[in-house]
């Protein structure tokens, strides 16, 4: 299935479903929203499951709806730094021997066609397409990565927005480089488990303002989607509706030649990822 939210952000997003012909389906008649408690609930997938294959959800307009993150109420934002063979290389990085774990606030969630805004004073703001994992069942001291995928209940298109100089440059760890407003497009659409057949397969491509900038593949993954959520397990509790952010592919504005095309105001983001859906985002000044 694809879920994802639609409304006035904050006030009013609600349920809805792709169905397989493209129309846009009202799910707030069956749930309250798509969320960890939902994913959670096989019972309450199965009756949204059987109401589309019915078809007995009713359409939606999509004109001028609001499409919002697929999520809502996101416990916490983990993130993977480093993952990609090629971004390592790209950077200078040694690919590191465990995963690269940070987190971002969820208010830095929006919407996948939302503004993404320019911090003020920044001058290093960059982009980065990512496989989004959301969780399904609550994960705790996994013990393999077959155990891991399990506990997906889908995966989405993230934008994992970052501020180079105030990650790198401004002491501390990288929270101020990653937890601007806006920093973390998702959507459009929560794809479920069963949809995606090897999360190891799929192609992610990012534009700047119609410049392909990012080409790659999860087959680059230096640390895999089940390994991930793997390793997170032994040091945190994952629950129902987190969200993993997991790496991303060469082609990032800092891993190119001076002067290196950083994001300003009036930039055009578009980004998608194979079968996962679309992005578009306008930036402009914080």
């Amino acid at each position: 299935m694809k879920l994802l939210r639609v409304g006035t952000a904050g006030a009013g997003e609600r349920p809805a479903l792709l169905d397989a012909e493209g129309t846009l389906r009202d799910l707030s008649g069956l749930v309250d929203d798509i969320d960890g408690a939902l994913l959670a609930d096989d019972t309450a997938l199965g009756r949204v499951r059987a109401a589309a294959e019915a078809g007995e959800l009713p359409a939606l307009d999509p004109a001028g709806l609001r499409v919002g993150p697929p999520v809502g109420r996101i416990g916490k934002v983990v993130c993977i730094g480093l993952n990609y063979h090629d971004h390592a290389r790209e950077t200078g990085a040694e690919p590191p021997s465990e995963p690269v774990v940070f987190l971002k606030a969820p208010d830095t969630v929006v919407g996948p066609y939302d503004t993404v805004l320019v911090p003020r004073d920044s001058v290093k703001t960059d982009w980065e397409v990512e496989l989004a994992v959301v969780i399904g069942r609550t994960a705790r001291y996994l013990d393999s990565a077959e155990e891991a995928l399990a506990h997906v209940a889908g995966y989405a298109v993230a934008h994992d927005v970052s501020e180079r100089e105030f990650q790198i440059e401004r002491g501390g760890t990288w929270d101020k480089g990653k937890n601007c407003e806006t920093f973390n497009p998702l959507g459009p659409w929560l794809v479920t488990a069963d949809e995606v057949a090897d999360p190891q397969g799929l192609p992610l491509k990012l534009w700047v303002n119609g410049e392909l900038k990012q080409d790659g593949t999860t087959a680059e993954q230096i640390f895999s989607v089940g390994e991930v959520v793997r390793y997170l397990s032994r040091f945190m509790t994952l629950y129902p509706g987190d969200v993993i952010n997991t790496g991303t592919p060469a082609g990032v504005a800092m891993g190119q030649p001076e002067p290196k095309p950083y994001l300003r105001a009036g930039d055009v983001v578009e980004l998608e990822i194979e079968g996962l859906g679309r992005q578009r985002q306008e930036l402009k000044d914080a």
